[in-house]
């Protein structure tokens, strides 16, 4: 038989061929990758088939006669969509997997400490040996525990951690408490030692729940080797360490609760040291550690920049939501209480309005920093909080309102130079000033109303009293509030407060505040030095001109500015004095004032009365249209 000549003939024909088939393999592999590249992606085109369709190459280079090895066929075509996220755990699930597991640690740990104290009573063992088999059983179970976590069971193997790390505390402070088997200086160290541990494990295996178990027990330890004295120095300074933990890991593994669940205790400890143990002589020290402990809490809040802090990141996610909102919020008030109660009970009550200005300033200075923007809106509502407290601290009387007066314009005006960003409208520094300066405005108005009405029923004194100047004030900051919102930029989107609500509710302010402060200064003038019944009908007569003569001016402002707004105020005035002459003056009054008081009131409503009619603004909606038979001719005509 003659030989075959597709067969390779020699050793060196078949390397040669085999190296003619790998580049051709090469070559149609890239080939096909470029056209998978050309695919459009199935998230943007469904298929009609779910089944894939095996995609020919655009031309096929001839191969050798050889038949090729066999090789399944590459098939292209829509990636399969990514497997479903899984499901919501069933009642069923939570209760066997989460609540039991939970319910069974706290049954072990209460077993452990049982069986210590069985083992106590029945002097079954020695207090050196209890111990030791304490911690033997502790660390035997945190080591046992590393074995379901290779086995895929990682939530049981935390659990386990969790009743070792238990076991170890109670091991040592029996050791401590009961046995005095150990000095507290090695019980910490110990103790320190379970601490650092778990929180080595928890990072090694990116476990926030290990973190969470070490946290407590670092917590805890403070209460099971207490003695009941006065250890400020060490108690501080262990705290603070177990904060800055709390706060590297949370910078490093984006675990922001373990922040949150620091502070509340932090502040706890604080709480019941303060109130055992603090004298005035530990002014100094205490101060340091309050201070160090609102530095560490304050960096956690900037937190370096993660794609779930970025700028235009949604607050509500719990991490921003701790971060940005709750722990600044909760660090402000145990600072500030902090520091109130040790200046106030140290005796250095004239320092608190000007560590209310110091921690504004400080808030102001946090407003530097690269921060988001909710983050940012939080530490200036702070600022703008901190700076409104110290007002009343250092102030009395009538300054306290001429302030809050002057913090509400110089806030107003604040919020116009600040462009708010388009992301979490709630909070924007923008808003959040307006917020606070009508809230400084309104403090302000309810400050001057309360002393015209002191005026008005405690002291009855001339003109230029404080009362009246103290309006005056009033009426200056309300009409720079009117200017500044009606000339701010419109390019903000609309939230409540806008600068045209801001402005509305300004300008009836000044006129509440002008008009109160007229009536009570003329009730408490007392014409010609009298204080008669002649007096009283005098002052009366003077009132129904004054609100007159303002509504009439006020009603000539709203035809001038073209403002509805100010007419209808003015018309409401007017209506309030048709009632006080109707009803007030032509029953108290005598013959002649009576006389005067209608003729006035006429000649206003009559002057009223023309301008509408002449109807300068256009008020008038036009006539309809002619549609009579007349009118229609004449168009017909016309055309």
């Amino acid at each position: 038989m003659p030989p075959d000549p597709s067969l390779p003939q020699s050793p060196a024909d078949l390397v040669a061929r085999q190296d003619r088939l790998e580049r051709q393999i090469t070559e149609l592999s890239s080939r096909l990758t470029a056209l998978e590249h050309q695919l459009p992606s199935p998230q943007a085109h469904q298929l009609p088939s779910t089944q894939a369709q095996p995609i020919s190459p655009p031309f096929r280079q001839p191969l050798s006669s050889s038949p090729s090895p066999a090789h399944p066929p590459v098939v292209t075509g829509p990636r399969p969509p990514a497997s479903p996220p899984p499901g919501r755990a069933s009642l069923e699930d939570r209760l066997g997997s989460q609540v039991f597991n939970r319910v069974g640690i706290v049954a072990l740990l209460i077993g452990a400490t049982w069986f210590l104290k069985l083992a106590v009573d029945n002097q079954w063992i020695g207090p050196a040996g209890r111990v030791l088999i304490g911690l033997l059983a502790g660390a035997g179970l945190v080591l046992w525990s590393e074995r379901f976590r290779r086995s895929g069971f990682p939530a049981f193997s935390y659990s386990l951690k969790a009743i070792g790390g238990g076991v170890l505390y109670l091991a040592l402070w029996a050791s401590f408490q009961l046995f005095h088997l150990l000095p507290a200086a090695v019980a910490l160290a110990a103790m320190l030692l379970v601490t650092v541990w778990n929180a080595y494990m928890a990072w090694s295996q990116n476990a926030e729940l290990l973190a969470a178990y070490a946290l407590a027990g670092g917590l805890a330890t403070p209460l099971l080797l207490s003695t009941g004295g006065n250890h400020e120095i060490f108690l501080f300074t262990y705290l603070l360490s177990i904060d800055i933990a709390c706060v590297a890991l949370s910078r490093l593994k984006s675990w922001p609760r373990l922040v949150a669940g620091a502070l509340p205790a932090t502040a706890a400890y604080f709480i019941a040291w303060y109130a055992g143990f603090y004298a005035p002589s530990e002014l100094g020290v205490t101060i340091l550690f309050v201070l160090l402990f609102f530095a560490a809490f304050t960096s956690a809040a900037f937190n370096r920049i993660r794609r779930d802090a970025l700028p235009d990141a949604p607050s509500s996610q719990p991490g921003n939501l701790i971060l940005h909102i709750l722990l600044p919020l909760g660090n402000a008030a145990f600072v500030s209480l902090a520091l109130y109660s040790v200046l106030q009970d140290s005796g250095h009550h004239d320092l608190l309005p000007w560590l209310m200005v110091a921690l504004s300033a400080v808030y102001l200075g946090l407003l530097r920093l690269p921060q988001p923007a909710v983050a940012a809106a939080v530490h200036l509502s702070l600022a703008i909080v901190f700076f409104t407290i110290a007002i009343p601290l250092k102030a009395s009387g009538s300054w306290i309102t001429v302030a809050w007066l002057a913090e509400g314009a110089a806030l107003l005006w604040v919020s116009t130079q600040v462009a708010g960003p388009a992301v979490a409208a709630a909070l924007q520094p923008g808003r959040v000033l307006r917020i606070f300066a009508a809230a400084a405005l309104l403090l302000g108005f309810g400050g001057i109303l309360t002393q015209l009405f002191s005026q008005s029923l405690f002291a009855h004194t001339n003109f230029f009293n404080r009362a009246f100047a103290t309006a005056l004030t009033g009426l200056a900051a309300f009409a720079l509030a009117v200017a500044i919102a009606h000339r701010a930029p419109r390019s903000e989107p609309v939230a409540w407060p806008s600068f045209a609500q801001l402005a509305a509710a300004a300008l009836i302010a000044f006129n509440l505040t002008a008009l109160l402060a007229g009536v009570v200064q003329i009730d408490s003038l007392g014409i010609y030095g009298s204080e008669g019944a002649d007096a009283a009908l005098e002052r009366a007569l003077a009132v129904s001109a004054f609100l007159m003569l303002y509504g009439a001016i006020l009603l000539a402002v709203g035809f001038w500015r073209r403002s509805a707004f100010i007419r209808w105020q003015a018309l409401i005035l007017l209506v309030v004095t048709i009632a006080k002459t109707f009803l007030y003056d032509i029953r108290d009054l005598s013959q002649g004032y009576r006389v005067l008081s209608f003729l006035g009131l006429g000649v206003l409503l009559m002057a009223v009365s023309f301008a509408y009619q002449k109807d300068w603004l256009s008020l008038r909606e036009p006539p309809p249209a002619e549609s009579s038979p007349a009118a229609q001719a004449r168009e017909e005509s016309v055309e």
